[in-house]
């Protein structure tokens, strides 16, 4: 009996201790940054589609001679504007390769001006807060703010 009781193995209450210590440490290490880069990612993919969306309302003007305006938003990058100003040479299949207009990478709608305060147009997305203005990262990204 006392040969079984010797090949018995197992862990002790101090070596479970350490293990769970040391993956606790590794977790508050490499958690925020694993956290904080989708955050990062969301803020490039907004940047990458207003310059997308830029593409489309660059392609219209070539088309029309003038961009589209606030009342017809973007959407004329989908079909032929009914109110405004119509422009005559309107590419048929439209401006952008889906039949919706994207939203932001937080399910925002884009906002679009134009005349903008910065330009001929303004296309911006609220950021992470949905909220006009903030900072850092909840800060809004505009075309004409994007380095």
């Amino acid at each position: 009996m006392s040969y079984l009781m010797q090949n018995r193995r197992g862990f002790t209450l101090i070596e479970i201790m350490v293990v769970i210590v040391i993956l606790a440490l590794l977790a508050a290490l490499v958690g925020p940054k694993i956290i904080g880069r989708s955050d990062d990612a969301k803020l490039t993919d907004a940047k990458l589609q207003i310059r997308n969306l830029e593409t489309a309302l660059k392609l219209y003007k070539l088309d029309s001679g003038l961009y589209p305006s606030t009342e017809q938003g973007l959407s004329a990058l989908l079909s032929k504007p009914v109110v405004g100003q119509i422009p005559k040479n309107y590419r048929a299949e439209g401006y952008l390769e889906g039949k919706s207009i994207p939203k932001d990478p937080w399910g925002n709608e884009f906002i679009y001006l134009s005349p903008g305060e910065h330009g001929d147009y303004e296309l911006c997305s609220l950021g992470t807060d949905g909220v006009k203005g903030g900072e850092d990262k909840g800060a809004d990204i505009c075309n004409w703010n994007i380095q």
